[in-house]
């Protein structure tokens, strides 16, 4: 919604908008253009009359403004519907979907197409480095959206993506997630090939090889050329993987962390030797962070730009705010702020960290502080895949929000690592400004705000002894 928000005033528009607990980044970034936040949802909010009210899906019926929009008759649209009516309709759309990698992957698209001189447009749902906001409707004909499978509205229960219509499509992966909207896997399956029927007969879709659940997917009817990405050995890499003349985009990793990987871009008939092979080198860690950006190089390399340029644009790309964040170093212990909302994820950031930890000298301890804060995490559903994990962390310290069902006595029992629950930020802040010391690495994972713990504990950190 703060993405929508900044594209509607580059259009010319008078913004503001109404939420609960606007934090940073986002509300930064409102901020710095000039949109009007007001805490809370009231009538007097929508004063002067607005021409049209878009209503995020965070909102339902008996919310007072949503009710005061309705009994007034004002004009009002859901997100998607809205970028696809004044934004999307006319732009080579390139969608970037699945339950993980979709902010990162879609920040690096847009970069990539930026580096290239495309100018393109688009809108992440979280505050890339490499552009001063999250939202941008560019100088030319290509649009990179985050797709997000989450319903629209209250009065429109589809997903998200359904509005975007790609011409070029990232399906990342595909796991159960908002179990407070999906039933089971195969619902959201439902809901991804609606996306697929989208895509049309001249576009693309970019998927791993190997997904289970996307092939699934795929299955139920497949109009459009496929491509495949995936991780290779260097026994694999001489091999022709192409599958149905379908071209084959492999990395071959150089290390165990990530940050150096070659590039392959298999071609149906060319002997390994003669193939497309780029080593890319950057400062990203993890094996999913490898994946995303194969996806964006393909999804690159389908708008027409050439592998060259879009590795050096992988090369310059900064990452994203709140994804594996630095926020600081106090007294040689290190601060991440990292967006985590499935175990899947918790467990890809946390091995790429650990990796890395145990590569540099002077290092200690890898501590996880973990809110478990999605619908679908604090429902319990995930309870047999936490311990697993985060068993790459030294230290796990889970944090007990209000309405949260996990069996927190049933994780602790069964973790291999050590790990501790509280129900207040203020005694995690304690045990950490007792218990850490220089060389540890402290990754703090939620979502959501989180109370900014992570600036309290570097005051906390800073004013100790």
């Amino acid at each position: 919604m703060g993405s929508l928000a900044v594209l509607a005033k580059q259009l010319g528009h008078r913004v503001s908008g109404s939420d609960f607990n606007v934090y940073p980044p986002m509300s930064t970034q409102l901020q710095e253009q000039g949109i009007d936040i007001a805490e809370g949802f009231r009538s007097e909010h929508l004063h002067p009359r607005p021409d049209l009210v878009i209503i995020g899906n965070a909102l339902s019926r008996g919310n007072s403004a949503v009710e005061f929009v309705l009994n007034k008759g004002l004009n009002y649209t859901s997100g998607p519907q809205w970028l696809a009516q004044f934004v999307l309709h006319d732009k080579w759309v390139l969608g970037i979907a699945g339950t993980h990698g979709k902010t990162t992957t879609s920040a690096m698209l847009a970069w990539i197409l930026e580096y290239a001189g495309l100018k393109p447009g688009y809108l992440i749902g979280g505050v890339a480095n490499n552009f001063a906001q999250s939202a941008s409707i560019g100088d030319s004909d290509f649009f990179v959206v985050e797709a997000d499978e989450y319903d629209s509205a209250f009065f429109d229960k589809r997903s998200k993506f359904i509005h975007y219509t790609p011409k070029t499509l990232i399906f990342n992966n595909l796991e159960f997630d908002h179990a407070d909207i999906f039933d089971n896997l195969k619902a959201i399956q439902k809901q991804f090939h609606h996306l697929i029927r989208t895509v049309s007969g001249n576009g693309l879709i970019i998927f791993p090889d190997g997904d289970l659940a996307i092939n699934e997917v795929l299955d139920m009817g497949c109009w459009t050329p496929t491509q495949k990405i995936g991780l290779v050995s260097r026994e694999q890499a001489h091999q022709s993987l192409s599958v149905n003349s379908d071209t084959f985009w492999n990395a071959l990793l150089k290390n165990e962390q990530g940050t150096e990987f070659e590039l392959i871009k298999y071609d149906p008939g060319i002997a390994y030797e003669k193939l497309s092979r780029l080593v890319v080198q950057w400062d990203l860690i993890g094996l999913h962070n490898v994946k995303n950006a194969l996806a964006a190089v393909a999804a690159a390399h389908h708008v027409g730009i050439d592998l060259p340029t879009a590795v050096d644009g992988l090369k310059e790309f900064k990452g994203v705010k709140r994804r594996m964040e630095l926020k600081g170093t106090v007294k040689g212990i290190s601060i991440y702020d990292d967006f985590a909302h499935h175990p899947t994820a918790i467990e890809s950031t946390l091995s790429g960290m650990a990796t890395r930890l145990s590569l540099e000298a002077g290092s200690k301890r890898l501590i996880a502080v973990i809110e478990p804060r999605s619908a679908t995490m604090k429902s319990g559903y995930h309870q047999e895949s936490f311990n697993r994990a985060t068993e790459s962390a030294d230290i796990v310290l889970w944090y007990k929000s209000e309405g949260c069902l996990i069996d927190f006595q049933l994780l602790l029992s069964e973790s291999a690592v050590t790990a501790y629950v509280y129900d207040s930020v203020d005694e995690i802040l304690a045990y950490l400004e007792e218990n850490s010391s220089a060389g540890d690495c402290i990754i703090i994972m939620s979502n959501g705000g989180f109370e900014s713990i992570h600036d309290k504990l570097l005051q906390r950190l800073q004013m100790s002894r």
